[in-house]
């Protein structure tokens, strides 16, 4: 179980600015957690603090009861944490194989890095040998990317926007791979009705800070019938 406990996070600009203000959240096991809200409200920030890129002003991060708060990002994710970035970076010189073999040494062998790519429908013949680089465009580096994560696995999945620049056809296959994990908590920050619309529960963060984690069935009718609902899913 992963618990977020009276988390706050402020960033020291011209003035103190308050990101996140005492967020306490658990996010059930093994099941689906939508995050969604306002742009701005801090969303992406929480994935960063459970992954470690960023610590909090203050609160507790806990792991099946263990305290993560201050472990590195690489102790986090040897403790199965994986964070899906929202704009994954490009390699110079590093093949889409050697990528997926950072993520996963058994990926080294040529069947199972096809495998990894088939699940994000990319063709392997056409993949495996590629640079990771300005060559691919945005939806294929991000399908490449997804399929790192998922070839890393791990016991928490974290996905910022996973659906930034893939085309419709693949969107489909998205939302399917996402219902298709097994034995893994998959925290997923998303505007997409399609992606709200496979949650298990969805965690609203709101304009005054707040965040409320309720099931699907409570939150979703709530949120599409709110004003700034709309207008997120007009700017999609």
């Amino acid at each position: 179980m992963l618990n977020i406990e009276n988390i706050s996070y402020k960033v020291q600009n011209a003035q103190r600015e308050d990101i996140l203000q005492n967020i306490s959240l658990s996010f059930p096991e093994n099941k689906i957690t939508v995050i969604t809200g306002p742009n701005g409200s801090g969303k992406s920030t929480l994935l960063k603090l459970i992954a470690g890129i960023l610590q909090p002003t203050s609160g507790k991060i806990c792991l099946n009861k263990q305290d993560i708060t201050p472990l590195s990002v690489t102790k986090r994710a040897n403790l199965g944490i994986t964070l899906a970035w929202q704009q994954p970076v490009r390699f110079k010189g590093i093949t889409v194989k050697q990528l997926l073999t950072f993520a996963n040494p058994n990926c080294a062998q040529l069947s199972t890095a096809c495998s990894a790519l088939a699940r994000v429908g990319l063709c392997a013949k056409n993949y495996v040998n590629r640079l990771a680089d300005e060559s691919l465009s945005g939806g294929e580096l991000k399908r490449i990317e997804l399929a790192c994560a998922l070839a890393k696995g791990g016991n928490i999945l974290l996905f910022d926007e996973p659906e930034a620049g893939i085309d419709l056809w693949s969107f489909t296959q998205l939302t399917h791979m996402f219902t298709s994990i097994q034995n893994a908590t998959i925290i997923i920050v998303s505007h997409q009705t399609k992606i709200l619309e496979i949650a298990d529960y969805i965690c609203l963060f709101q304009e005054d800070g707040s965040a409320i984690l309720d099931t699907k069935q409570k939150l979703l009718p709530k949120i599409q019938q709110t004003p700034t609902c709309q207008k997120l899913q007009e700017e999609v």
